[in-house]
């Protein structure tokens, strides 16, 4: 057999990395190889997944004078180190002021809701991990200084109010009694949280400001059943905006109109997913069985839009790559699936995925995983 040259044995492991990266997306597919089957429905761990191992660095080849490859050792030996390493700042059991500016910072990003004390608790470890780990640091849960710079350049200067849970409710811009278009948007946002569950009529009366006194309170801010700015601001970063059939009050988790959806999802299974409304529909045969709020990657790392196929599933699936849950997996483009999300059910559009089609409706993608087949068609567009 002929030796296969130098140059091309160099060659193919990069080649073969290249293609893998560019088919990550919330997780690396398992191996092809028969340590993990493509249909898999139910509970694997990611014990027999691998990802393809990193090419060799190359050594120095005989044509590299001697001379030259001696000096660059020694500089590169020389040369200083230009990253010191992190430094612990604070860990679990630590007190002092210094964990309340801590625990406020986080509170600004979502990440810790409760109050803010001078004990750095499990809670307030379980925040630094979720948001280390957002932002691939080691999800350790203590704080280095490394943390510590990431969080003060996304966070402001607390004040005084924030350090001692001290919060004062503003104007209030819709109240009860109002009777207006914006009041259907509020109870359009407040139902896809299922903090309202009547009609949406856009008339603010006693159960819109009970719904909203219930908002307010589960998210610490002033219960006082009006919505300020603070309320607002906060409902809107946890929704997405409200389509015609949701401010019409027809809107239904089940069954509805074909209206918008792309001609490509009219024949067959489809999973139709529309990022310009935030909306997955499950149609069979033209006819919309299911529908959900869906969330979608952010800008660094995007939901691939065409015509794809589920090529395998997993009910019990953890990340490869970020090590986050993700249960009812239906994978359609390498490592880019559908699946529930944790973070969309409590932060809802105030964050995003790494590429995966987020779904909060926990019972309902039960559901639907239940129903999709390995080879149903996944069509994601812009309509």
């Amino acid at each position: 057999m002929t030796a296969m040259p130098a140059r091309r044995r160099l060659l193919l492991p990069i080649a073969a990395t290249a293609i893998s990266a560019a088919l990550v997306g919330c997780g690396v597919i398992p191996d092809q190889s028969g340590s993990a089957e493509p249909q898999l429905t139910a509970g694997p761990s990611v014990a027999g997944t691998r990802s393809p191992a990193p090419p060799a660095a190359p050594s120095p080849t005989a044509s590299q004078p001697k001379s030259s490859r001696s000096a660059s050792s020694k500089a590169e030996s020389s040369a200083p180190s230009s990253t010191k390493p992190a430094k612990l700042i604070f860990k679990r059991g630590d007190d002092g002021a210094k964990v309340r500016e801590l625990q406020a910072r986080l509170k600004q990003l979502a990440w810790y809701s409760g109050d803010v004390t001078e004990h750095y608790g499990d809670q307030t470890a379980t925040a630094v991990r979720g948001f280390q780990a957002k932002r691939d640091l080691p999800a350790t849960g203590t704080v280095d200084t490394t943390t510590w710079a990431k969080l003060v350049a996304m966070t402001l200067q607390p004040t005084d109010d924030q350090l001692h849970n001290v919060v004062h409710a503003g104007p209030a811009i819709m109240k009860q009694d109002d009777q207006t278009q914006r009041v259907r948007e509020l109870q359009a946002r407040l139902k896809q949280l299922n903090w309202f569950s009547e009609e949406v009529t856009g008339f603010y009366g006693s159960v819109t400001a009970e719904a909203v006194r219930g908002f307010q309170d589960k998210h610490g801010l002033p219960a006082t059943g009006a919505v300020d700015q603070a309320t607002w601001t906060q409902l809107v970063s946890m929704t997405r905006r409200p389509t015609a059939g949701e401010l019409s009050g027809k809107s239904s988790a089940t069954g509805g109109s074909t209206a918008g959806l792309d001609s490509r999802c009219l024949t067959g299974r489809t999973l139709c997913i529309d990022k310009s409304t935030d909306q997955l529909v499950w149609v069979i045969d033209g006819k919309p069985r299911l529908h959900f709020d869906v969330r979608f990657g952010a800008d660094t790392t995007p939901t691939r839009e065409g015509a794809f196929s589920v090529g395998w599933k997993a009910r019990d699936w953890t990340s490869t790559l970020y090590h986050s849950e993700m249960p009812f997996s239906m994978f359609f483009s390498g490592g880019q699936a559908v699946h529930y999300s944790s973070d969309f059910a409590a932060r809802g559009y105030a964050g995003a995925s790494h590429g995966c089609v987020n779904v909060r409706d926990y019972a309902g993608i039960q559901e639907l995983f239940g129903q999709v087949r390995v080879g149903d068609k996944v069509i994601v567009y812009r309509s």
